[in-house]
């Protein structure tokens, strides 16, 4: 039988994870971005759990942690798709056609930017330059970057994640 788990079943594993990690930084509350980059990279996101185990170990206020994860666009409060499509809506993109990838994008996975496709497998997000501009519209696949990004190349990106 499998069990269901909930918050409160991850909120010790996600405590502690954020505890060791910064432990590894020696406490220390000018390391918080590196912190959370760690912490995001073993646990998928940011856990609501994990922040005031956070704000102990470094001295900080659970407010002040909660404004630097909720200020930067890379750190996830929720975990992420199988895949990460983040699309580039600096400047340069916009004027190549990029709002309009953008919107082609939403109703083709049937999400907005910054949600997770309802089978898991792709969170769009926005990004704003991935020094791509001379091939723009640019998106960044997990890690990979592709450039001159139209409504087609779109769809084959897709049909590779989900394959």
């Amino acid at each position: 039988m499998s069990k269901t788990r909930t918050l409160l079943d991850l909120s010790p594993r996600e405590a502690t994870a954020a505890r060791e990690i910064a432990l590894r930084y020696g406490n220390r509350p000018d390391a918080l971005l590196e912190i959370l980059h760690d912490l995001q990279e073993h646990l998928g996101f940011i856990p609501e759990a994990a922040l005031p185990a956070l704000a102990k170990s470094l001295g900080l206020s659970r407010a002040e942690v909660h404004g630097v994860v909720t200020f930067y666009h890379d750190y996830r409060r929720e975990p992420a798709g199988r895949h990460v499509i983040k699309v580039c809506r600096a400047e340069a993109c916009q004027s190549m056609g990029a709002n309009e990838l953008v919107g082609m994008i939403e109703r083709y996975l049937k999400v907005k930017l910054g949600q997770t496709t309802a089978d898991g497998a792709i969170t769009v997000e926005a990004a704003y330059c991935l020094g791509n501009c001379a091939l723009s519209p640019a998106v960044m696949v997990d890690e990979k970057l592709v450039g001159r990004v139209d409504a087609k190349k779109f769809e084959k990106i897709v049909a590779e994640c989900r394959s």
